[in-house]
């Protein structure tokens, strides 16, 4: 005989023959043979006696709550409201009346979570490694793909589901406007010019379906279709003329790619070119021309400007002759300026001033 003391919250099983005789609880006990095992109620049930030869004896069976957690199944067990453990497939006891358990016992076949789960508990440590979690950034849009079928376009958020069989993909694609830089694109003319172009487009993903579905890499596909319409653009214009049309080719190849652009699910909303370099020596030979260009412009301007030169002196010779007063203030003019530079000049009083001074500085 020897005596078995059990503390609170504890629970004693006998077992003899590997089986269960008898349950202890609390208090001090007399026994004659068997082996006592003791259980803390505190802690679901774990032995490693077999459950089932443990749930033959109907005084364990009262005492226990046995839940059966199938294939693809949960089994989440709060604790006065609080998640304490996930449990997966299996079978599991727990002893009643000690703590307040609650049992929720959940399908994952379906990859949508449980209403009766709370959304505070799908961060808890022990629910998140059973589930996918997916976010879409405020400026996203996505299209969520089960089993690689669409199903439905997704508006920004976080969303959970069962890490289960079923595949599960959710695209997300930025929706701001977003600027492509299309750089250094070395071209030829129609007159055979090599030119190199930057070039620049602003976008925005306007059909997320096409953009992602109907299409693959959109935006390198953007790239590729602004690079061929302005390849065609260039190679249609002489030199001379994209210089000259440089504000107004941005518009055309605005205009050009805009429905083009559609196909790919990407609306364009601005497109401009930003810099058209000249090779070495052709930057010089366009600097001989505008320095030559710049020289006749030159000699136009002195022509028309000795002509209007002479047109005046035309004019003012015939008043005179017309005219004896404006011949006197003449000479007198004349005189004062000459009367300027000269310290004494003499002359007779009679005749013709002006050809008397003719006169004198002819000698």
């Amino acid at each position: 005989m020897k005596r078995v003391k059990i503390e609170a919250y504890k629970v004693g099983l006998v077992v003899k023959n590997g089986s269960v005789k008898r349950v202890l609880d609390e208090g001090a006990h007399w026994l004659w043979g068997g082996e006592v095992k003791i259980f803390d109620t505190m802690v679901p049930f774990r032995s490693e006696l077999d459950l089932d030869i443990v749930l033959k004896n109907e005084d364990v069976i009262s005492r226990l709550e046995v839940i059966t957690v199938k294939e693809n199944q949960l089994l989440l067990v709060y604790e006065n409201s609080i998640l304490k453990e996930v449990y997966i497939t299996g079978r599991y006891a727990f002893w009643k009346g000690v703590k307040a358990y609650e049992f929720l016992l959940v399908d994952t076949d379906s990859l949508t979570i449980d209403e009766r789960i709370p959304k505070s508990s799908y961060e808890n440590a022990k629910l998140r490694v059973v589930l996918r979690k997916f976010t879409v950034g405020a400026f996203e849009r996505g299209l969520l793909l089960i089993d690689n079928q669409l199903k439905e376009e997704l508006k920004s958020g976080t969303y959970y589901f069962w890490n289960n069989s079923t595949p599960v993909e959710i695209r997300a694609v930025d929706l701001r406007v977003q600027q492509m830089e299309i750089s250094g694109q070395e071209l030829l003319s129609k007159d055979k010019a090599t030119l190199r172009i930057s070039f620049f487009v602003k976008y925005q993903v306007d059909n997320i379906r096409k953009a992602l579905i109907d299409n693959k890499e959109y935006d390198k596909q953007l790239y590729v279709l602004m690079q061929l319409v302005l390849r065609g653009f260039v190679g249609a214009l002489t030199l001379d003329e994209l210089l000259t049309r440089k504000d107004t080719l941005s518009k055309e190849i605005l205009n050009e790619s805009v429905a083009r652009a559609e196909a790919l699910g990407v609306k364009v909303l601005d497109a401009g070119v930003r810099d058209i370099i000249l090779p070495g020596d052709m930057k010089e030979i366009m600097n001989q021309v505008l320095v030559a260009e710049k020289k006749a412009q030159a000699n136009i301007i002195m022509r028309r400007e000795e002509t209007a030169s002479v047109r005046s002196m035309l004019n003012t010779a015939k008043l005179m002759e017309e005219n004896e007063m404006l011949w006197k203030l003449k000479e007198m003019e004349y005189v004062e300026k000459i009367a300027d530079k000269i310290g004494e000049i003499t002359i007779s009083g009679s005749g013709n001033i002006v050809g008397q001074l003719k006169d004198i500085f002819s000698k």
